[in-house]
């Protein structure tokens, strides 16, 4: 037969869009959203990640509240971060009412938000670490974290939704006596050496390296362009973290982490390094603490226009706002670093093997049940 007519009949490769669909349940991420994946040979063309099956309508609930009430409210929204809420939350009245905070109460609340960054890091790298199928590390980190739960118990009363800000301070349960001050540095000795071992070993490790290095790249231009923040943003080499504008951190010296790659690597390296870093704030919060009151209640109420309030949360940038009237909240609006660092996701994603591309998503650290609470209203 002729060589040629074989050659000139075979019919040519055909390349074929394929849409995979997954969640609203997936077992690599615990809370429920949809991606949809459209693949052409098992490389990642596009995605389309939407959330919204856990809308709850939170600040709808807000609107009319007593603002301590509404306050308190704010804790529901996160377990994993419900003292950044309510501190935030609290935050928005004090700015509004001109309320001054005793400064041992800002001491104790900068301790709990960084305990709180400890215990997000160390769950989302045990997270990911059983998403990259390492079992050992993860409960490792579990353990470890164990210790971090048990102090914010202790000073807050809970291990979930502590209620420690309150208009003027703190709740006298949380202040710190020489019994407590003692826990927590003994806890931070302990945190600080079991972190640094691992670390060693999560590095140092080959197959877990080559499985997360060069997968799911953000570029810094693009991560700029979609307003990523926090260590999803700190990956991509961008030294911003607004902790370093608060003023309420301004007694403390701490180094900003940063990594240059802006892939898997690079998100979990950034949350390994940043815990010695939340340690060391802690340390010097515990040994500088100023005597004195923990809450100011020398404030009247009034009405306030809309006041705005930016902290950094161990996800990136928390937006809290409403307005008082007759000591009630009006028009609240919530906006979680989660919402942005999503649709940056869908930029990692592209480029990706189609088994990576949870593992790209999954990287942000994503608190979907923090950002089911956008809608968008298209107007026809």
């Amino acid at each position: 037969m002729d060589k040629d007519k074989i050659t000139n009949e075979t019919p040519k490769k055909q390349v074929i869009e394929t849409e995979v669909p997954m969640g609203t349940v997936h077992s690599a991420a615990i809370e429920p959203y949809r991606i949809r994946l459209f693949v052409e040979d098992e490389i990642v063309k596009d995605a389309e990640i939407t959330v919204g099956v856990n809308h709850r309508g939170v600040e709808r609930i807000m609107e009319g509240l007593p603002v301590e009430k509404a306050n308190s409210l704010t804790e529901k929204i996160c377990g994993i971060c419900s003292n950044s809420h309510i501190w935030n939350s609290v935050l928005v009245a004090e700015k509004a009412l001109g309320i001054e905070v005793p400064e041992r109460a800002q001491y104790i609340r900068i301790i709990m938000e960084e305990l709180e960054r400890l215990h997000s890091h160390m769950l989302y790298l045990a997270h990911g670490n059983e998403v990259l199928g390492h079992e050992t590390f993860s409960m490792r980190l579990f353990y470890i974290r164990e210790t971090v739960m048990e102090l914010l118990r202790m000073i807050g009363g809970n291990r979930v939704q502590y209620g420690v800000s309150i208009l003027g301070g703190i709740r006298p349960r949380a202040d710190l006596n020489q019994m407590r001050i003692q826990k927590i540095n003994e806890g931070m000795d302990f945190v600080e050496d079991k972190i640094s071992n691992f670390a060693e070993r999560f590095i140092s490790d080959p197959m877990i390296m080559s499985r997360i290095t060069g997968v799911g790249i953000l570029k810094k231009e693009d991560a700029l362009r979609l307003a990523a923040s926090g260590p999803t943003l700190r990956a991509t080499g961008v030294s911003i973290d607004l902790r370093k504008d608060m003023m309420e951190y301004d007694p403390f010296e701490f180094d900003v982490i940063t990594q240059d790659d802006g892939d898997v690597k690079s998100n979990l390296l950034v949350r390994v390094l940043e815990i010695p870093e939340a340690i060391k704030i802690i340390r010097q919060a515990v040994k500088n603490l100023p005597e004195g009151g923990i809450t100011n209640r020398s404030w009247e109420m009034y009405d306030t226009p809309i006041t705005k309030s930016y902290i950094e949360v161990p996800r990136g940038k928390l937006y809290h706002s409403y307005a008082l009237e007759e000591g009630r909240v009006r028009h609240s609006i919530v906006r979680t670093p989660s919402i942005a660092n999503i649709g940056a996701m869908e930029q990692a994603c592209i480029g990706c093997h189609i088994t990576d591309a949870q593992l790209a998503v999954v990287q942000c650290d994503p608190c979907f049940t923090c950002t089911d609470r956008a809608i968008q209203i298209i107007k026809l």
